[in-house]
C-alpha cells in the first residue's frame, strides 16, 4: 500500500495532478472490514492530504462514532485523489485515469463492505461490480453483494456526508443507513 500511496502523490495522469497541493491517497486500517469511497478531495482534503477532514469529514466522524467506530477502524478514501477546481464533480475523464488506483486499493485491502458515498462513487462502484446504477435517492442504504477473487462483498451506497450540511433533513437518513451499516458489520 506504501508503494501505491507514493505513486499516487506523485501522479500526473490528469490536469489535476499539476493543480494540486497534495494528492490525497486514502487513510485508515489496511485491515479494515470496511471502505468508505467518497468523490473527490475538498480544500482542507488538498491542504493536508488526507480524506474527509472538512465539515464534510466532522459528520462523517459523528456518524462513526454513533455505531462505535473510528477512523483508525476503517478505510477511507476517494474516486479521484486530487481536488477538481472550485470543488466541481469530478470528470469522466479524471475518474477513468485515477480509478486503477482505487481498484488497487480495494485489491490490497479486500474489504467486506464498501460503502459509496455519493452518486459519482456510487456509480463507479455499482458498474465495477456489474449493477445497474439507479439515482442514489432510491438505493441509499440497500445492500449489493458481489463476488470478488477474494471473497463476497457487500456494497452499501449512502448519500455523501456533506448532504447533511446542505440538506439538513437527510442526516436522519444518514443516520438510519449508518445504524444499518452497523448490523451489517456486525454480521459480516
Amino acid at each position: 500500500m506504501k508503494k501505491l500511496e507514493e505513486k499516487i502523490k506523485s501522479c500526473k495522469k490528469c490536469p489535476l495532478g499539476m493543480l494540486r497541493t497534495n494528492a490525497v491517497p486514502g487513510n485508515g486500517s489496511y485491515d479494515a472490514k470496511i471502505m468508505f469511497v467518497g468523490e473527490a478531495p475538498g480544500y482542507w482534503e488538498d491542504q493536508k492530504g488526507l480524506p474527509f477532514v472538512g465539515r464534510a469529514g466532522k459528520v462523517l466522524d459523528e456518524l462513526l462514532a454513533e455505531i462505535g467506530l473510528k477512523r483508525e477502524n476503517v478505510y477511507i478514501t476517494n474516486i479521484v485523489k486530487c481536488r477538481p477546481p472550485n470543488n466541481r464533480d469530478p470528470s469522466e475523464d479524471e475518474i477513468k485515469a485515477c480509478s486503477p488506483y482505487l481498484d488497487r486499493q480495494i485489491d490490497i485491502i479486500r474489504p467486506k463492505i464498501i460503502v459509496p458515498l455519493g452518486r459519482h462513487s456510487m456509480s463507479y462502484i455499482l458498474k465495477k461490480f456489474g449493477f445497474e446504477v439507479e439515482p442514489i435517492s432510491k438505493i441509499h442504504g440497500r445492500t449489493f453483494e458481489a463476488r470478488t477473487l477474494f471473497g463476497k462483498i457487500i456494497i452499501m451506497p449512502m448519500y455523501h456526508p456533506a448532504v447533511a450540511l446542505y440538506k439538513p433533513q437527510l442526516k436522519e437518513e444518514l443516520r438510519k443507513d449508518f445504524k444499518k451499516l452497523r448490523e451489517i458489520l456486525d454480521n459480516v
